[in-house]
Protein backbone atom coordinates (compact mmCIF):
# COMPACT_ATOMS: atom_id res chain seq x y z
CA UNK A 1 0.00 0.00 0.00
CA UNK A 2 1.17 3.56 -0.51
CA UNK A 3 0.17 6.82 1.12
CA UNK A 4 -3.14 7.85 -0.60
CA UNK A 5 -3.02 11.47 -2.56
CA UNK A 6 -6.26 12.36 -2.61
CA UNK A 7 -9.31 12.68 -0.51
CA UNK A 8 -11.74 10.41 -2.68
CA UNK A 9 -15.59 11.66 -2.04
CA UNK A 10 -17.13 8.94 -4.49
CA UNK A 11 -16.39 5.00 -3.17
CA UNK A 12 -17.47 2.57 -5.36
CA UNK A 13 -17.42 -1.21 -4.07
CA UNK A 14 -17.53 -4.24 -5.78
CA UNK A 15 -19.26 -6.74 -4.06
CA UNK A 16 -18.57 -10.69 -4.18
CA UNK A 17 -14.73 -10.46 -2.58
CA UNK A 18 -15.18 -6.92 -1.37
CA UNK A 19 -18.28 -6.54 0.61
CA UNK A 20 -19.41 -9.80 1.22
CA UNK A 21 -17.47 -13.41 0.86
CA UNK A 22 -20.21 -15.16 -1.78
CA UNK A 23 -17.55 -18.58 -1.66
CA UNK A 24 -20.24 -20.92 -0.35
CA UNK A 25 -23.42 -20.00 -2.26
CA UNK A 26 -21.01 -18.99 -4.86
CA UNK A 27 -19.42 -22.52 -5.96
CA UNK A 28 -22.63 -24.90 -4.80
CA UNK A 29 -24.96 -23.15 -7.27
CA UNK A 30 -21.94 -23.53 -9.76
CA UNK A 31 -21.52 -27.30 -9.28
CA UNK A 32 -25.79 -27.49 -9.24
CA UNK A 33 -25.14 -26.10 -12.72
CA UNK A 34 -22.41 -28.24 -14.25
CA UNK A 35 -23.95 -31.48 -12.90
CA UNK A 36 -26.53 -30.92 -15.59
CA UNK A 37 -24.14 -31.39 -17.87
CA UNK A 38 -22.46 -34.11 -16.00
CA UNK A 39 -19.75 -32.53 -15.08
CA UNK A 40 -18.74 -33.44 -11.27
CA UNK A 41 -16.07 -30.75 -9.44
CA UNK A 42 -15.75 -32.69 -6.35
CA UNK A 43 -13.11 -30.28 -4.69
CA UNK A 44 -15.54 -26.52 -4.65
CA UNK A 45 -12.32 -24.70 -4.41
CA UNK A 46 -11.53 -25.01 -7.92
CA UNK A 47 -14.90 -22.72 -8.51
CA UNK A 48 -13.63 -20.02 -6.85
CA UNK A 49 -12.61 -18.59 -10.56
CA UNK A 50 -16.16 -18.08 -10.72
CA UNK A 51 -15.92 -15.19 -8.04
CA UNK A 52 -15.87 -12.14 -9.79
CA UNK A 53 -16.08 -12.21 -13.79
CA UNK A 54 -19.86 -12.57 -14.92
CA UNK A 55 -20.96 -16.49 -15.60
CA UNK A 56 -21.39 -16.32 -18.99
CA UNK A 57 -18.02 -15.67 -19.60
CA UNK A 58 -16.77 -18.27 -16.95
CA UNK A 59 -18.90 -21.15 -18.51
CA UNK A 60 -17.63 -20.65 -21.68
CA UNK A 61 -13.89 -19.82 -20.58
CA UNK A 62 -13.49 -22.32 -17.72
CA UNK A 63 -15.68 -25.16 -19.01
CA UNK A 64 -15.95 -24.74 -23.10
CA UNK A 65 -19.89 -24.69 -23.07
CA UNK A 66 -20.84 -23.58 -26.09
CA UNK A 67 -23.89 -20.64 -26.79
CA UNK A 68 -27.05 -22.10 -25.86
CA UNK A 69 -25.57 -24.93 -23.17
CA UNK A 70 -24.38 -21.40 -21.30
CA UNK A 71 -27.88 -20.04 -21.50
CA UNK A 72 -28.66 -23.47 -19.97
CA UNK A 73 -26.30 -23.22 -17.21
CA UNK A 74 -26.82 -20.04 -16.16
CA UNK A 75 -30.72 -20.88 -16.14
CA UNK A 76 -29.64 -23.85 -13.52
CA UNK A 77 -27.34 -21.89 -11.83
CA UNK A 78 -30.10 -19.21 -10.58
CA UNK A 79 -32.20 -22.28 -9.79
CA UNK A 80 -30.60 -22.74 -6.73
CA UNK A 81 -28.48 -19.44 -6.25
CA UNK A 82 -31.94 -16.92 -5.96
CA UNK A 83 -33.68 -19.40 -3.19
CA UNK A 84 -30.46 -20.61 -1.49
CA UNK A 85 -26.84 -19.83 -2.71
CA UNK A 86 -27.63 -15.65 -2.35
CA UNK A 87 -27.41 -16.04 1.37
CA UNK A 88 -24.81 -18.90 1.73
CA UNK A 89 -22.65 -15.37 2.02
CA UNK A 90 -21.22 -13.72 4.91
CA UNK A 91 -19.93 -9.59 4.72
CA UNK A 92 -16.26 -9.35 5.61
CA UNK A 93 -16.07 -8.87 9.68
CA UNK A 94 -15.86 -4.56 9.95
CA UNK A 95 -17.23 -3.97 6.72
CA UNK A 96 -20.62 -2.88 8.17
CA UNK A 97 -18.22 -0.55 10.37
CA UNK A 98 -16.23 0.94 7.50
CA UNK A 99 -19.32 1.69 5.82
CA UNK A 100 -20.77 3.78 8.64
CA UNK A 101 -17.60 5.73 9.25
CA UNK A 102 -17.54 6.35 5.51
CA UNK A 103 -20.84 7.72 5.82
CA UNK A 104 -20.31 9.91 8.60
CA UNK A 105 -17.43 11.82 6.51
CA UNK A 106 -20.17 12.19 4.26
CA UNK A 107 -18.52 10.19 1.09
CA UNK A 108 -20.48 9.09 -1.33
CA UNK A 109 -21.25 5.27 -1.64
CA UNK A 110 -22.49 3.57 -4.67
CA UNK A 111 -22.36 -0.65 -5.55
CA UNK A 112 -20.85 -1.71 -8.95
CA UNK A 113 -21.21 -5.34 -9.35
CA UNK A 114 -21.04 -7.73 -12.31
CA UNK A 115 -24.21 -9.41 -10.15
CA UNK A 116 -27.69 -8.71 -11.52
CA UNK A 117 -28.95 -6.16 -9.86
CA UNK A 118 -31.70 -7.63 -8.09
CA UNK A 119 -29.57 -9.70 -6.62
CA UNK A 120 -27.09 -7.53 -4.92
CA UNK A 121 -29.99 -5.16 -3.66
CA UNK A 122 -31.19 -8.35 -1.86
CA UNK A 123 -27.67 -9.59 -0.23
CA UNK A 124 -26.88 -5.94 0.73
CA UNK A 125 -30.41 -5.50 2.27
CA UNK A 126 -30.13 -8.88 4.41
CA UNK A 127 -26.87 -7.99 5.79
CA UNK A 128 -27.79 -4.30 7.02
CA UNK A 129 -25.54 -2.87 4.54
CA UNK A 130 -28.42 -1.60 1.79
CA UNK A 131 -28.79 2.35 3.68
CA UNK A 132 -25.01 2.74 3.14
CA UNK A 133 -25.27 3.35 -0.25
CA UNK A 134 -26.76 5.95 -2.40
CA UNK A 135 -27.53 3.72 -5.48
CA UNK A 136 -26.80 -0.61 -6.31
CA UNK A 137 -25.71 -0.77 -9.74
CA UNK A 138 -25.22 -4.44 -11.23
CA UNK A 139 -25.94 -6.06 -14.50
CA UNK A 140 -29.27 -7.24 -16.19
CA UNK A 141 -30.86 -10.97 -15.90
CA UNK A 142 -30.96 -11.20 -19.25
CA UNK A 143 -27.11 -10.60 -19.62
CA UNK A 144 -26.74 -6.89 -20.47
CA UNK A 145 -24.66 -4.28 -18.80
CA UNK A 146 -22.63 -7.64 -17.26
CA UNK A 147 -18.56 -5.98 -18.55
CA UNK A 148 -17.50 -4.18 -15.30
CA UNK A 149 -16.10 -1.05 -17.25
CA UNK A 150 -19.94 -0.52 -18.39
CA UNK A 151 -21.13 -1.03 -14.70
CA UNK A 152 -19.05 1.36 -13.64
CA UNK A 153 -19.84 4.26 -16.60
CA UNK A 154 -23.44 3.40 -15.90
CA UNK A 155 -22.94 4.13 -11.92
CA UNK A 156 -20.77 7.21 -12.72
CA UNK A 157 -23.57 8.73 -15.20
CA UNK A 158 -26.48 7.67 -13.65
CA UNK A 159 -25.15 9.89 -9.96
CA UNK A 160 -24.02 12.25 -12.20
CA UNK A 161 -20.59 12.47 -11.65
CA UNK A 162 -18.99 13.56 -14.62
CA UNK A 163 -15.94 14.51 -13.10
CA UNK A 164 -14.38 11.47 -12.15
CA UNK A 165 -10.77 12.80 -10.45
CA UNK A 166 -12.03 12.49 -6.95
CA UNK A 167 -13.89 8.48 -7.51
CA UNK A 168 -12.32 5.21 -6.75
CA UNK A 169 -13.31 1.89 -7.13
CA UNK A 170 -12.70 -0.47 -4.61
CA UNK A 171 -12.87 -4.16 -5.81
CA UNK A 172 -10.97 -7.75 -5.77
CA UNK A 173 -10.46 -8.91 -9.19
CA UNK A 174 -8.57 -7.62 -12.38
CA UNK A 175 -12.64 -6.95 -14.10
CA UNK A 176 -12.57 -4.02 -11.53
CA UNK A 177 -8.96 -2.52 -11.30
CA UNK A 178 -9.17 -2.66 -15.05
CA UNK A 179 -13.08 -1.10 -15.39
CA UNK A 180 -11.96 1.42 -13.31
CA UNK A 181 -8.99 2.43 -15.29
CA UNK A 182 -11.40 2.21 -18.51
CA UNK A 183 -13.13 5.30 -17.01
CA UNK A 184 -10.79 7.06 -15.63
CA UNK A 185 -11.10 6.84 -11.90
CA UNK A 186 -8.24 5.23 -9.28
CA UNK A 187 -8.66 1.51 -7.82
CA UNK A 188 -8.15 -0.08 -4.86
CA UNK A 189 -6.81 -3.93 -4.88
CA UNK A 190 -8.57 -5.57 -1.94
CA UNK A 191 -6.47 -9.16 -1.10
CA UNK A 192 -8.95 -10.50 1.11
CA UNK A 193 -10.84 -11.34 -1.71
CA UNK A 194 -10.07 -13.61 -4.57
CA UNK A 195 -7.89 -12.24 -6.27
CA UNK A 196 -3.76 -12.51 -6.42
CA UNK A 197 -1.46 -9.71 -5.76
CA UNK A 198 0.01 -10.22 -9.32
CA UNK A 199 -3.18 -10.31 -10.78
CA UNK A 200 -4.30 -6.93 -9.45
CA UNK A 201 -0.78 -5.28 -9.78
CA UNK A 202 -0.75 -6.47 -13.26
CA UNK A 203 -3.85 -5.21 -14.00
CA UNK A 204 -2.63 -1.31 -12.66
CA UNK A 205 -4.38 -0.72 -9.36
CA UNK A 206 -3.42 2.48 -7.74
CA UNK A 207 -3.52 0.86 -4.14
CA UNK A 208 -3.15 -3.00 -3.10
CA UNK A 209 -4.44 -3.58 0.30
CA UNK A 210 -4.47 -6.55 2.49
CA UNK A 211 -7.34 -5.86 4.74
CA UNK A 212 -9.73 -3.38 6.04
CA UNK A 213 -7.52 -1.51 8.17
CA UNK A 214 -5.45 -0.42 5.08
CA UNK A 215 -8.24 0.03 3.16
CA UNK A 216 -9.54 2.26 5.83
CA UNK A 217 -6.55 4.16 5.73
CA UNK A 218 -6.87 5.05 2.39
CA UNK A 219 -10.86 5.67 2.11
CA UNK A 220 -11.13 7.53 5.08
CA UNK A 221 -8.00 9.92 4.27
Amino acid sequence: MTKPRKNYGTVLFDLDGTLTDPKEGITKSVAYALSHFGIEVPDLDRLCKFIGPPLDFSFREYYGLEAEDVKVAIDKYREIFSEVGIFQNKPYQGMNELLAKLCERNKTLLVATSKPTVYAERILEKYGMIPYFTAVIGSELNGGRSDKAEVIATALQQNGLFSTDDCIMVGDREYDILGAAANGIDSVGVLYGYGTYEELKKAGATYLVADLNQLSSILLS
